[in-house]
């Protein structure tokens, strides 16, 4: 059995997003999402591929699959309700949009699109809602996840950003 599966590009990633002295994100202030928007970094380094008036695309820092995004709201709600008309209709207009990105960057065969709702649901972020947009491929749930509990992805969050504003601005 596989002990150890190495992705060294992801080490500086997540070491940059934790709550150390030093770090470009606030230790306080609300979700990590906020943080991010806060932290006055580039859209390259936060790795946020589509922004709008209400609404931002970003990549997911734990992805399923290469191309895994998160589109949601600027403010910080919890529920589908709390969005405003607005912010409503801006958000599956970017879902939407985000498909379109993810078909023309990756050709997937499928994509997933869902919201956890509440952490019994599976939100680990559950206080600032989020829509997540997945490639996926038949075949792409391999070995690893099943028997290492352990994804693999073949490409950097870098490249996966690069690619898929590409794509939106296609588009």
């Amino acid at each position: 059995m596989l002990d150890h599966l190495w992705n060294g590009w992801r080490a500086a990633y997540v070491q940059r997003w934790g709550e150390t002295a030093g770090d470009p994100l606030p230790v306080e202030g609300g979700s990590i999402f906020t943080r991010i928007l806060n932290a006055g970094l580039s859209d390259d380094e936060a790795h946020i591929v589509r922004r709008g008036e209400e609404c931002f695309a970003i990549l997911n820092a734990y992805p399923y699959a290469s191309g895994h995004m998160l589109v949601l709201p600027y403010r910080e709600v919890p529920n589908l309700e709390d969005l405003s008309t607005a912010e409503s209709g801006e958000l599956w207009s970017l879902v939407t949009q985000g498909v379109r990105a993810l078909k023309a960057a990756y050709s997937p065969q499928g994509v997933n699109v869902g919201i956890n709702l509440g952490p019994p649901a599976g939100g680990s972020i559950s206080d600032h809602l989020h829509v997540h947009v997945v490639p996926r491929w038949v075949g792409d749930g391999n070995f690893m996840t099943a028997v290492a509990n352990t994804r693999t992805l073949p490409e950097s969050l870098v490249d996966s950003a690069a690619k898929l504003r590409e794509a939106w601005c296609r588009l």
